[in-house]
């Protein structure tokens, strides 16, 4: 994820198996707003994405990080795991990023609720 401008289209960090993830999707869908889809279970974001994507949520990682995933515990994580440990972790098992996840700019919003990530656009 490079450095993007408010022109670019959003992206959306997406899972379709996730009905948030296909809400927010058909939210944006139906405002008309242009976006790109990263299938992050595919294409797993790098220690170093997910270290910018905090910076843009503005957000401690282990507010976004799935720590009731078997993932979590496998990777030795706890309530003290550092944010580097907490990207290391999310970079090789991706399903413990939390989701939705919409990036616009240099800011992003988690989807929960999935309405919540229109405030990017306002």
């Amino acid at each position: 994820m490079s450095a993007s401008n408010q022109s670019d289209p959003a992206v959306l960090l997406h899972n379709p198996h996730c009905s948030k993830s296909r809400a927010v999707a058909s939210i944006l869908n139906d405002a008309g707003i242009a976006f790109t889809e990263r299938l992050y279970l595919e294409e797993p974001l790098s220690a170093t994405e997910l270290e910018a994507l905090a910076r843009q949520l503005d957000r401690h990682p282990r507010e976004w990080v799935r720590s009731g995933q078997a993932e979590y515990k496998a990777a030795g994580l706890d309530g003290n795991s550092t944010p580097a440990e907490l990207f290391a972790a999310m970079a090789v098992a991706p399903i413990l990023m939390e989701r939705p996840i919409v990036i616009h700019g240099d800011v992003a919003r988690v989807g929960r609720p999935p309405v919540c990530v229109l405030e990017l656009f306002e």
